[in-house]
């Protein structure tokens, strides 16, 4: 039997890198708490204290991930703007039936913890908190020693928001007659990395600090450009227009993601120039050979949400968007159908 005394450290758990972590967190996490939060970071559990004003309020929860734009960030060595894409994949999903993000907590696991990397990518999910409006209340950091290669890590978020009950939007208000209104995306946003990694780094063999000559950009700022968060335009439009339906936009494209919230006996026709086709969308379609069916149904394509609306207030949504400095336009209709969605 050896002598050595075995520590949690020799197996590659450092418990005081774990606590210096906390520390270093802190101060990010305290910018987004307000006076409804009674505990925080570091203890075993969260609180939160409900808003008042809601006659019959409804929770809504929400979990995603960044998936493989992970790996870009990882190969940059930049982590302080996926935080910001974590955010914003999980509160514009519940965003969708009209509610209002409360409390953010995150999940980071590594195989050796690293101090600086973790921070900065808590200060980007506290940064994408403080654009959505919720506070960063408390979170997960789990040292696996050999479950990751070295110097990888995964993350996870966790939403809950709010909203009254008789506000709830489902979607079953949507009908023939309806104008869908597209709100634009920043650009990939989160979803088809494994496409676009194939195609920039084994494809064209690009290397991450390469310059990109269409956009005059290396590979790193073009990838990591942060998803956008919807939240609060979208909730000032919901307090000044009837919106019978929200769909974020993410992997399955307006395609997969807005026949989700199509009722029975209606389809969704979209149609093809009455938005902005970002360049990074044709850069892709154009150097990879890309069908233009595979595109629309595993990018954005330049629609990071959908609002349906009577046509009646159709103009007044895009106005109202456009006011608080998004870029809305009517990108199609809504018909009786097989709950498909047709682009024309």
């Amino acid at each position: 039997m050896s002598e050595k005394k075995l520590t949690y450290k020799d197996a590659g758990v450092d418990i005081e890198a774990g606590d210096t972590l906390v520390e270093k967190i802190k101060p990010f996490a305290k910018k987004t708490f307000n006076e409804h939060v009674l505990a925080g970071i570091g203890g075993f559990g969260a609180g939160y204290l409900l808003p008042d004003g809601y006659k019959k309020p409804v929770l809504v929860s929400g979990t995603d991930g960044v998936g493989t734009k992970l790996k870009v960030a990882q190969m940059a060595n930049i982590h302080d703007t996926v935080g910001i894409d974590l955010v914003a994949m999980c509160v514009n999903d519940i965003l969708t039936v009209g509610a209002r993000p409360l409390f953010f907590l995150d999940y980071f696991a590594t195989g050796k913890l690293s101090v600086d990397t973790a921070a900065a990518v808590v200060k980007g999910i506290a940064r994408g908190c403080e654009i959505a409006g919720c506070s960063l209340i408390g979170g997960e950091t789990a040292e696996m020693p050999d479950f990751y290669p070295e110097g990888e890590y995964d993350l996870a978020g966790f939403v809950v928001g709010i909203v009254e009950m008789d506000r709830y939007i489902t979607g079953k208000e949507i009908k023939p007659g309806d104008a869908v209104v597209g709100i634009a995306s920043s650009g990939i946003h989160s979803n088809g990395y494994s496409l676009v990694r194939k195609l920039f780094f084994e494809i064209l063999n690009l290397k991450i600090n390469d310059i990109v000559k269409p956009f005059n950009k290396t590979v790193a700022e073009v990838l990591l450009t942060p998803t956008k968060i919807y939240v609060k335009p979208v909730l000032n439009l919901l307090e000044k227009v009837k919106v019978n339906g929200l769909a974020h936009i993410t992997g399955g494209g307006i395609p997969g993601n807005l026949a989700r919230i199509l009722p029975d006996g209606t389809k969704a026709v979209i149609e093809k120039g009455t938005w902005e086709i970002l360049p990074i969308f044709k850069f892709i379609q154009e150097k990879g050979n890309v069908p233009e069916e595979e595109m629309f149904r595993t990018f954005n394509m330049g629609i990071g949400m959908c609002v349906v609306v009577p046509a009646e207030e159709a103009e007044k949504a895009v106005n109202l968007l456009n006011q608080t400095g998004e870029k809305a336009s009517i990108i199609g209709r809504i018909e009786k159908g097989d709950g498909k969605v047709e682009i024309k």
